[in-house]
């Protein structure tokens, strides 16, 4: 059974950092290209950022791009979100999600999510 489970969410400051964690199981993660995915009140599921299964290609959501960084620990079973310089606009559940191909596809919300994790970003 697929699992995974987020952490490191919380409250922060507007231009403050978190860094999230996604520890994965059930499956061979680093057969898979992984996703981070967002959804903030009354809004809808949206892409965040993409890595492929070895790490070496990664994508972002314009709204994102030199802020936040994806990386994963495949010894470790493990993705990262690297979020910097944060904004009021980030605030929102954040899923980590697992990819059924290697590469990344902007765009895709994958087909699997974990339970996410709540960034909130105020002064």
């Amino acid at each position: 059974e697929v699992q995974l489970v987020e952490s490191g969410g919380g409250l922060v400051q507007p231009g403050g950092s978190l860094r999230l964690s996604c520890a994965a199981s059930g499956f061979i993660f680093s057969d898979y290209a992984m996703t981070w995915v967002r959804q903030a009140p009354g809004k809808r599921l949206e892409w965040v950022s993409g890595i492929s299964l070895g790490g070496s290609v990664t994508k972002y959501a314009d709204s994102v791009k030199g802020r936040f960084t994806i990386s994963r620990d495949n010894a470790k079973n493990t993705l990262y979100l690297q979020l910097n310089s944060l904004k009021t606009d980030d605030t929102a559940m954040y899923y980590c999600a697992k990819e059924s191909r290697s590469y990344v596809v902007v765009g895709t919300l994958g087909d699997q999510r974990g339970q996410g994790t709540q960034v909130t970003v105020s002064s």
